[in-house]
C-alpha cells in the first residue's frame, strides 16, 4: 500500500520538527542535518567528514538525543580491537556457561568518532552489522534491535595518524557529507553561548525510537516510477563505465539511493519521488563510491567532477505525479 497524501504531510510536518530540534544544537546546518535525518529514516548509516572542531560530534549527539533510544560512543584509537566494538564471550565461572557481553556497537544510535584513527582489522568489525544488523562472535550471531544508525566521524586522510577506509566499508555508508564552518551569524551566536560547552545535552527528545521505526517503514511506500528507477540504474552504470573510475556506484548504492529519495520526497510532502530528488542526493550517496582510476586522479580528475559529467550526460525522465 502506497503512502497517502494525508500522511505525506503527517511526514513532512514531523521531519521538519526533528530539523528545527537539531538545529537548536547544530546552528546553520539545516542542509547538512536534513541528510542525516534522511539517512536515519532510510535505515542508513552517514559518514561525516571535515577538519576538526567543526561540530560533527555536536550534530551525532544532537540527533541522538533527539531520538529516544539507546546511544553509545566508541572512540576509535590505533590500538581499538575488534571485540571492544562487537563484544566478547566471557566464561561465568558460577553458571560454567560462556556470556556474551555486548559492546557498544549494541545501541540504536551509534557515534563511531574518529573512525579513520582505527586499523583496518578494527574497521572490518563494522561491516556485517552495518549491511545485516546483526554480530557474529564465536560463531553465535545477535541480531542488531531497529532503528539502528552508525554516525561515523572521520578526519580527513592527510591528518597525521590515520587511516584509509576500506571501499567495502564505505560503501556501507548511505551518505558521506561534511559539515563545513558555520557562517559568521552562526559563528557569533556560538561565541555568545560559550558558556555552554555541549549544547545538545539540553535537547529533548521530539519523538520515541519505535516512532522512527514507524516512519521508516512508511517512507518504504513511497511510490517510485519505474522511469526514476530507470534513471537511476542508467546513472549507475554510467560511473562504471567512465574512463575516470576503476569502480562505479554498486548496486548497494543504487538501493541505497532509492531508499533515500523515498524520504527525501516524503520529507518535502510528497508520495512519489521525482528526478530532482535523485540529482539532489546524488553527491552524498554516490560521490564516496566512486574509485578513481590512479592516473586520471593524478591529471586532476575527481569523483565529483565525474559524477557531475554523468549527471549532465544522462537524461533525466519527465516529472510525473503518482496516483
Amino acid at each position: 500500500m502506497s503512502m497517502t497524501e494525508e500522511q505525506a504531510a503527517w511526514f513532512a510536518e514531523t521531519f521538519a520538527k526533528l530539523v528545527t530540534n537539531v538545529g537548536q544544537a547544530v546552528l546553520g546546518k539545516p542542509d547538512a542535518v536534513r541528510l542525516i535525518l534522511t539517512a536515519m529514516l532510510a535505515e542508513g548509516h552517514v559518514l561525516l567528514e571535515d577538519a576538526p572542531g567543526t561540530g560533527k560530534t555536536m550534530l551525532a549527539r544532537a540527533l541522538a538525543n533527539t531520538v529516544q533510544g539507546t546511544t553509545s560512543r566508541i572512540q576509535f584509537t590505533p590500538d581499538l580491537l575488534p571485540s571492544d566494538v562487537t563484544g566478547i564471550t566471557i566464561y561465568d565461572q558460577k553458571t560454567q556457561a560462556f556470556e556474551f557481553h555486548r559492546g557498544p556497537i549494541f545501541a540504536n544510535v551509534v557515534l563511531a568518532d574518529e573512525i579513520n584513527r582505527a586499523s583496518p582489522k578494527t574497521q572490518s568489525a563494522l561491516l556485517e552489522v552495518m549491511e545485516e544488523s546483526r554480530v557474529t562472535v564465536d560463531g553465535a550471531t545477535y541480531t542488531q534491535e531497529r532503528p539502528f544508525m552508525v554516525i561515523a566521524t572521520q578526519n580527513p586522510i592527510e591528518q597525521a595518524g590515520t587511516y584509509r577506509l576500506p571501499e567495502a566499508q564505505l560503501d556501507r555508508f548511505l551518505v558521506k557529507t561534511s559539515m563545513g564552518y558555520p557562517d559568521h551569524a552562526a559563528t557569533v551566536e556560538l561565541l555568545a553561548g560559550s558558556a555552554t560547552r555541549d549544547r545538545s545535552a539540553a535537547l529533548s527528545a521530539v519523538i520515541t525510537a519505535s516512532a522512527v521505526r514507524d516512519m521508516a517503514d512508511l517512507a518504504a511506500t513511497v511510490h517510485t516510477d519505474t522511469s526514476v528507477l530507470e534513471y537511476i540504474a542508467h546513472l549507475t552504470a554510467a560511473t562504471r563505465e567512465a574512463p575516470e573510475t576503476r569502480l562505479g556506484v554498486s548496486v548497494r548504492g543504487a538501493l541505497a539511493m532509492v531508499r533515500a529519495a523515498k524520504v527525501w520526497a516524503a520529507s518535502e510532502g510528497r508520495n512519489f519521488v521525482l528526478p530532482d530528488d535523485v540529482k539532489i542526493l546524488a553527491p552524498s550517496v554516490f560521490t564516496h563510491r566512486l574509485v578513481m582510476d590512479p592516473e586520471a586522479e593524478f591529471a586532476g580528475a575527481t569523483a565529483a567532477a565525474v559524477l557531475d559529467q554523468v549527471l549532465t550526460a544522462t537524461a533525466a525522465p519527465q516529472q510525473r505525479v503518482a496516483v
